[in-house]
Parts: structure tokens; C-alpha cells; sequence
């Protein structure tokens, strides 16, 4: 299945270099350039592309307005957030907007590749710099309500990158029923994303149980 790709930077010659990196994989396909945040929600709105590349710090409208926008309006398209900024504001602003991940721009192109197939298939993508930032964001575990042994599961899984799919292969469950935990773990959580429950599972110690 071929994904579909929206790329959202202010640099043109960025846009193009990550054309160049992205048409090497067969599976991939830029469907659509904006040069600014007003342009990515419009190409958005009008292609509906599985994944958008998003600079954070854009004219006219940023990224993470632009991310919020799109999350609510196109629950199905995934915002992967690829910048040269990092810092905590950033970082935890477009991952609040719902963003499936935040990569920096100095990732080689087939990191890049394995990202974005990730990310299409709901598979949280972060760089270690950025994770770090969502780690001191997040809840210590007394502020949260308990989760079930069930939601543990789950949410241990969520963290080492499964996507829905995978969770309920692994533990024998519907894809619907799996959808249900994990909205019931981010409301638990006090969390918006999968992101963050997935920084979540890694801060709690769940990623050291496999």
C-alpha cells in the first residue's frame, strides 16, 4: 500500500531535498508541498494524505496550529513533526496538538522512511531529545487513576511502538476493543496522545518487563 505524503516547510529547498530522500522508497508518495501552516491544513483538507511532514516554526500559520487543525478535522491523517527546532515548548506543544511524533532534521534518509511508514501505521516516532522533553511534562504515576491489569498491557505494548493492530494480535483482542483501552489509558493518563502515554509506559518502568 502506497502512503501518501504531504510535506509542510518554509524552505523550499527542504521540500525538495526531502522529495529526493523519500522518492527513493517505492512505498512512498508526495502527493502535495505547502510552504506554510494555512497551506498544509488546505492540502490536507483536499487530499487527505495518509502523513504530514511538518515544520514547526512556519509563517502565516506554525506547524503546531496547523497539527491541532488537522488532527481534529482528519483523525485518520498523522502528523509527523520534522524540525531543526527543539526545546521544551515546542516539542510538547505539537505533541499536545496530537502529532505522532517529532523528528529532527538531521535524520538520514532512511530513518526518515521507517518513520513515516511508522507513523502511518499509528506507531509513535520520537528522537531521544524530544522524549526527554516529554518525559518532565508527564504525570509521576501517584497523580494518575490505576489502570487495569488489562490496560497495563496494553499501554506496554503502545509504548514499545505497536500500532492498534498489532496490540490486539498480541493479545489475541479485536482492533475495536484494543481502540476502547486505549482511549480509557490516555482519559486515565490525563494525556492527549499516544505519544505521551507511550513516554508514559517508558518513565513508569513498563518498557523493562517484556
Amino acid at each position: 500500500m502506497t502512503i501518501r505524503i504531504v510535506i509542510a516547510d518554509d524552505h523550499k529547498v527542504v521540500r525538495q531535498g526531502l522529495r529526493l530522500f523519500l522518492h527513493v522508497d517505492p512505498e512512498l508518495a508526495v502527493v502535495g508541498e505547502a510552504g506554510n501552516g494555512a497551506e498544509a491544513l488546505a492540502l490536507a483538507r483536499e487530499l487527505r494524505p495518509d502523513v504530514v511532514l511538518m515544520d514547526v516554526l512556519m509563517p502565516v500559520m506554525d506547524g503546531i496550529a496547523a497539527t491541532e487543525a488537522i488532527r481534529r478535522e482528519l483523525p485518520d491523517t498523522e502528523v509527523l513533526a520534522l524540525t531543526s527546532v527543539l526545546g521544551d515548548s515546542p516539542v510538547i506543544e505539537v505533541m499536545r496538538a496530537g502529532a505522532i511524533g517529532y523528528l529532527l532534521k538531521d535524520v538520514d534518509g532512511d530513518e526518515l522512511c521507517r518513520a513515516i511508514h511508522a507513523a502511518a501505521a499509528g506507531k509513535v516516532q520520537l528522537a531521544p531529545e524530544a522524549a526527554a522533553f516529554l518525559l518532565r511534562e508527564l504525570r509521576t504515576t501517584d497523580q494518575v487513576e490505576p489502570l487495569t491489569a488489562r490496560e497495563t498491557e496494553v499501554l506496554r505494548l503502545l509504548g514499545q511502538g505497536q500500532s492498534n493492530r498489532e496490540i490486539a494480535r498480541s493479545l489475541h483482542l479485536k482492533e475495536e476493543t484494543v481502540k476502547t483501552h486505549v482511549s480509557k489509558i490516555l482519559s486515565k493518563l490525563g494525556v492527549r496522545s499516544r505519544t505521551q502515554a507511550a513516554i508514559y509506559a517508558l518513565r513508569s518502568g513498563l518498557l523493562t518487563h517484556k
